[in-house]
């Protein structure tokens, strides 16, 4: 599957498609919702988009780049959308971290998703803050193909310097 670069926007319906895997993809693991359905699945993207918490994506390479990042994740990592997406994921972990974040990549494989994940990552700054409560998630298409992997969290706090 290929992901646009584009940001969501009005123009291309906040990338509905791809809010629609992340949704579906989610309820299809966990067996509720992300966030509550729109009038359209337009206004569902751009909820998603616009959500108060943490959501990102990545693809399936043997280096899996960000394929999304809502504007929370933009601002936590301080990177715009134009920065985030494309970037090697496992550049928001520290480099100590990265073999604990394969593990988790790992169960998630093994199960289709783990909710009680927590770690530390690292913004574009330098900034290093621990996550909590994460879950991730394999995102899956129509025809049962895995197609990357996608987190979402809303708690995180700052460490020091």
């Amino acid at each position: 599957m290929i992901f646009p670069a584009l940001e969501p926007a009005a123009g291309n319906g906040y990338r509905t498609e791809h809010a629609a895997l992340l949704i579906g993809s989610y309820r299809r693991w966990l067996g509720r919702e992300l966030l509550a359905p729109a009038a359209t699945p337009e206004a569902t993207a751009e909820a998603l988009y616009r959500a108060p918490f943490v959501v990102l994506s990545h693809d399936t390479r043997a280096d899996p780049v960000f394929t999304y990042a809502n504007l929370t994740a933009q601002g936590l990592f301080a990177m715009p959308w134009t920065q985030i997406v494309g970037l090697p994921s496992r550049y928001s972990a520290e480099a100590l971290a990265r073999g604990e974040r394969e593990r988790l990549h790992e169960r998630v494989a093994q199960h289709g998703y783990i909710d009680d994940y927590q770690g530390v990552r690292i913004a574009s700054t330098g900034a290093r803050f621990l996550i909590r409560q994460a879950t991730v998630w394999n995102l899956v298409d129509a025809a049962g193909n895995k197609v990357g992997q996608a987190a979402t969290f809303g708690a995180w706090e700052p460490l020091p310097a």
